[in-house]
């Protein structure tokens, strides 16, 4: 198992020192994290047969990372996912955001949290597994968000082969919050050409459709009947070409699915797996939703060891607060008030069968 060497981290960006944090536990699994993004750079899990491999698409460098995808491995921030014409009224008052993903502003903008370069101390070595803490202050009217927002994301790598996203976030006004962590996962390794052939369980009854230009329509339908029906495990690529609206909307899956669990327990959101080499990954959460992108819009460029990374070779499962929900009453609330801490937890637990 090669991985990837720190020292080609080691750089500076926007004035600040970027490196790469390497987290390792008793049974040979490793992750990687670079401060640029706060980024999941590779995680390396045994196959059924014990053959290592780095399961995360990405790039060997951190050149790659400035001048490559801008959301592998990346914590989206200040808010995760689509707001609808990049705006949104808190008590009375309307915020305008730039617009990235027309006519919406996508994962905080052009200049979001995956673009920023976050302060890291050292891994640290204890008993629940290596650790590496990283700190990002966005400053008032950052990318168009009222108030200065620190945000904590610690990287956890337990010895039960989990990798532990814990988030915490304090503001100084009133301000939506909503991050998540966007890992373009293949099971199968890195560079493999498709997960069609993965299969998929999402821990759900119920989707939140979107329009034509991917911004929910503010209702929870049954997935029941339709090819958002993954409740019970099926193969990712069985209807992903079906006729069927929501699968154009969004080429293919690019939805939110409502986690079936109570208000704020850690609690299981989808299990992914790959026959071929008996990888499973479980994705277990505190937020109320996971969008599952089945990366309809890789375009073959290359990836990690000169490997092309075309469309539908990775899939990715975003646990998050839905998309938009600064416009929609009725979803759950991503507003975060002073003296209110945001907290969150995402884990992905790694497995063979």
């Amino acid at each position: 198992m090669n991985i990837i060497k720190e020292e080609a981290f080691k750089s500076t960006h926007n004035g600040k020192a970027t490196g790469l944090y390497t987290l390792k536990n008793t049974k040979g699994m490793v992750a990687q994290i670079t401060n640029f993004g706060a980024k999941i750079v590779s995680i390396y899990v045994p196959d059924r047969k014990g053959n290592m491999k780095d399961v995360m698409l990405g790039y060997d460098s951190i050149e790659g990372y400035i001048k490559g995808d801008i959301y592998f491995g990346a914590i989206c921030g200040r808010y995760a996912n689509r707001i609808a014409n990049g705006k949104f009224t808190i008590d009375g008052k309307e915020y305008h955001l730039p617009i990235n993903n027309a006519p919406n502003s996508l994962h905080g903008g052009p200049d979001g949290f995956n673009n920023m370069v976050f302060d890291a101390k050292p891994v640290e070595h204890s008993a629940k597994g290596d650790v590496v803490v990283m700190t990002y202050v966005s400053k008032d009217g950052e990318m168009g968000y009222p108030g200065t927002l620190t945000l904590t994301v610690a990287y956890t790598l337990t010895q039960d082969n989990e990798l532990r996203l814990d988030f915490n976030a304090i503001t100084d006004k009133a301000t939506h919050v909503n991050i998540c962590s966007h890992g373009y996962f293949n099971l199968s390794g890195e560079g493999s050409a498709s997960i069609l052939d993965h299969e998929l369980m999402i821990n759900a009854d119920k989707f939140t459709p979107i329009t034509d230009v991917v911004i929910p329509t503010g209702e929870l339908k049954p997935v029941a009947g339709t090819p958002m029906d993954f409740s019970k495990p099926s193969l990712i690529g069985k209807r992903i070409d079906e006729k069927f609206d929501q699968l154009k909307y969004g080429n293919g899956y690019d939805h939110n699915w409502v986690i079936n669990k109570k208000p704020g327990e850690l609690g299981l959101a989808a299990i992914a797996y790959d026959p071929a080499s008996g990888r499973q990954m479980e994705v277990l959460t505190t937020q109320p939703g996971v969008q599952f992108y089945s990366a309809n819009w890789l375009d073959g460029s290359k990836g990690k060891g000169d490997k092309s990374y075309v469309r539908r070779s990775a899939l990715c499962l975003e646990t998050q607060h839905f998309p938009d929900s600064p416009n929609k009453p009725g979803f759950p609330s991503t507003l975060l008030r002073p003296g209110e801490t945001y907290k969150q937890t995402c884990i992905y637990k790694f497995a063979v069968r």
